[in-house]
């Protein structure tokens, strides 16, 4: 019986694994030759195998087998990674993917997986069978020459050709060799009916410790040096009977240097000195090797004098070969590195000390307090420490929790490609701002509002080819996602370059659904919002992905969720880009404490631009608005929105935030500086509440409410669309919001 734990590691690492293998799939399905993006897919195919092998997951061993044959074949060479074949590839990945979510679901694969599953591996066969099958025209005639000129490949004159007449033979026998009756040193001594074995080198760097140790399965591997003049066919007949459980290299005579180079990039992950590399791939001897550190030895292990420039130096080994066996040390010292300094950390243990950190900046604002009152100079001295670590602390904590929205990008590369084959139009996506970090809660809960702006950005923004062209367009459409940090938020944006909203058509359908008075003047912006009404659509017809009016107000729903907004820019005939703005965290933020009466306010630290005494400057008609330096400012008197009792203070404040491109004051009647906060959600009751997004516990034990910054705006546009109050106009150009 498997342990749980162990099982879902090799759920997640498979998951990992699948998403860099369709990152490489999709990149070589454009046609980029690679030889590491190649190397890539197979060592994730290879690795999901092996996995799978220990828990006895035979249905994704067996269809990963098929896959990974012919992988090798692409890497060797002997086929070409082209389209169609990245194509069936992708077919294969989604099928693995498949059989790793029945396994995470812990259920057997339906029969009309098996059934894909199979003609997939058919398929794939296919290209084994072809590439075997595929022999010089000539080969026929020429049967009586020596088998030693069949095994000539034709080499490229650009590349090294290594200096040895020997052939090189790399196996790794599978675990269950034995377990099927065969004898790994038979096929060793079988290959002296049609050569000499000059060199052999046992592979024992698999067998585990003796108290893990299988005694049926088996461990070994074998390099070897062979003398012979038969052809390659010949030497690969005799492992036949092990092909499918084996991994088996077998390299000509006087082979292409990056045949060697590959060769070496497979050897197993563990570290070994440079002259051991070179041995185990073959193209140096044991004894050579032991010459060359005698004669190294002669300038006193001399660092400007090292052992590949004594190699090189004494035509031993080709300088490629060198510069991949070093790249090899590098690449493992790396990745051991790389493992050593990465811990995965259950997400649940995570937010429980995020929780924690919380708690303790509560009591630490608690302490602080008390000191304060206390008036001890020590002690006040010693809690403003213990406030500065434990602001280290929260971030840290947050940081933990950040990730890079670049992996949730990269997942639309596969829906660009299969949509826009669905649509039958040519689409090209641009990613920029990948490394852009925010909460993990934020990028698992943006997935999906994203996918659908995506979706509906290719079906019903990008137009087809041929009106692209009349037009004057490239045939090709560009959808472009971004991300960038902004005034303590992160901007993520869609844009495309399509046909852009048609305003006339919006309005015409929303006059005709009600949604808008006969004759009503909207602004631009007011009538594009308009598509994120409930059932509201211009499609003229539904198509698989779009047209029921069902989305865009999901959509806007899941980022006010979020306590983010969405806006839409678009210019007819030159394409729409829709902005979604978020908080960086949903936990803990800087903020900035403000009185209005006896009750306290928070207001996100980072949406605060500046504090002006009110009376300091002009106001405009009604109260409503002030001539800050010659710009333009709207405000709002928070005691006269949540309807605090009692009357002003004698000298009232204004806070000017500022959230995307707009700017208005909120009117106080204390500033009382800047506090670490700990969001704390609403119940329920308060959810229709748009201008508060939560509370925090303040060191007293009071309750402090949480200003929502874009909630009140937006609930202040809404009054000014229904003639309550003066239009709000934009920071410095006087435009309406």
């Amino acid at each position: 019986m498997i342990p749980d734990e162990y099982l879902q590691t090799f759920v997640v690492e498979c998951k990992e694994l699948l998403e860099h293998m369709e990152e490489a799939l999709l990149i070589v399905e454009q046609a980029e030759q690679d030889p590491e993006i190649i190397n890539a897919i197979f060592r994730a195919a290879h690795t999901i195998k092996g996995s799978a092998g220990m828990f006895g997951l035979d249905p994704v061993v067996e269809f990963t087998h098929a896959a990974e044959s012919v992988l090798d074949r692409v890497r060797s060479g002997e086929l070409t990674m082209n389209a169609l074949l990245a194509a069936l590839f992708i077919e294969a990945h989604d099928h693995l993917k498949e059989l790793i979510g029945h396994v995470a679901e812990g259920s057997h694969p339906t029969e009309t997986t098996h059934n894909q599953g199979k003609t997939l591996i058919d398929r794939l066969e296919a290209y084994l069978s072809e590439s075997q099958a595929e022999l010089p025209e000539d080969s026929a005639k020429h049967s009586e020459m020596p088998a030693l000129h069949a095994a000539n490949v034709e080499r490229e004159h650009s590349d090294a050709i290594v200096g040895t007449d020997l052939w090189h033979l790399s196996l790794r026998f599978g675990p269950d060799v034995f377990r099927n009756g065969m004898d790994p040193f038979s096929f060793v001594r079988c290959l002296a009916s049609l050569g000499s074995i000059e060199e052999l080198v046992t592979v024992i760097d698999a067998i585990p410790p003796a108290a893990q140790m299988d005694p049926e399965s088996c461990y070994l591997g074998f390099e070897i040096s062979f003398n012979s003049a038969a052809d390659k066919l010949a030497i690969d007949n005799i492992f036949n009977f092990v092909r499918s459980d084996c991994f088996i290299r077998i390299l000509p005579p006087r082979s292409k240097a990056s045949e060697y180079q590959r060769l070496i990039q497979e050897l197993p992950e563990q570290e070994m000195r440079l002259g051991e590399i070179l041995v185990k791939c073959g193209t140096l001897t044991p004894e050579e090797l032991d010459n060359i550190l005698r004669l190294q030895s002669q300038y006193g292990d001399d660092p400007q004098r090292p052992i590949g420039e004594v190699l090189v130096e004494q035509q031993l080994v080709s300088p490629p070969v060198v510069e991949a066996a070093l790249a090899k040390q590098k690449q493992v010292k790396d990745n051991k590195k790389s493992e050593a300094s990465l811990i995965r950390v259950d997400a649940e243990k995570l937010d429980e000390l995020i929780n924690l950190v919380g708690e303790l900046i509560i009591a630490g604002a608690g302490t602080n307090l008390i000191a304060r009152r206390a008036g001890m100079a020590e002690l006040i001295e010693s809690t403003a420490t213990l406030s500065r670590l434990v602001e280290d602390v929260r971030d840290s904590a947050l940081a933990l929790r950040m990730v890079q929205i670049g992996a949730t990008f990269n997942r639309f590369t596969r829906v660009v490609r299969d949509v826009s084959k669905e649509l039958g139009k040519d689409i090209d996506l641009v990613i920029s701002g990948g490394d852009t970090e925010l909460d993990k809660t934020v990028v698992e809960k943006i997935g999906d509002p994203l996918t659908h702006l995506v979706r509906n950005s290719m079906d019903h923004g990008i137009e087809a080819a041929e009106l692209r062209l009349a037009r004057g367009k490239p045939a090709k459409g560009t959808l472009k996602l971004n991300a960038y940090h902004d005034a303590g938020s992160i901007v993520i944006e869609v844009s495309d370059d399509g046909g852009g909203l048609n305003k006339e058509k919006i309005l015409s359908k929303a006059v005709e659904r009600g949604l808008v008075a006969e004759g009503a003047v909207l602004s631009d912006k007011d009538i594009y919002n308009l598509i994120f009404e409930a059932g509201f659509s211009t499609a003229d017809t539904v198509s698989n992905l779009s047209g029921r009016g069902v989305g865009m107000d999901v959509v806007k729903r899941n980022i006010q969720a979020l306590r983010g907004s969405v806006d839409l820019d678009s210019v007819e005939g030159r394409g729409s880009t829709i902005r979604i703005r978020l908080p960086l965290t949903l936990a803990i933020i800087d903020g900035f404490m403000v009185g209005v009466g006896n009750a306290a306010y928070v207001i996100p630290l980072d949406m605060v631009v500046e504090c002006v005494e009110l009376s300091a400057w002009d106001s405009g008609e009604g109260g409503q608005y002030l001539n800050l330096r010659g710009e333009v400012l709207p405000y709002r008197r928070l005691r006269e929105h949540f309807g605090v009792t009692g009357g002003p203070a004698r000298h009232e404040n204004i806070v000017v935030v500022r959230y995307g491109e707009h700017k208005a004051g909120l009117v106080v009647d204390k500033l009382m500086g800047e506090f670490q906060t700990v969001i704390k959600p609403l119940g329920k009751l308060f959810r229709s509440e748009k201008s508060i997004g939560g509370f925090t516990i303040l060191g007293s034990g009071e309750v402090a409410l949480i200003v929502d910054v874009p909630g009140l705006m937006g609930q202040i546009e809404y009054e000014r669309a229904a003639g309550e109050i003066v239009s709000f106009p934009r920071s410095g150009v006087g435009m309406q919001w």
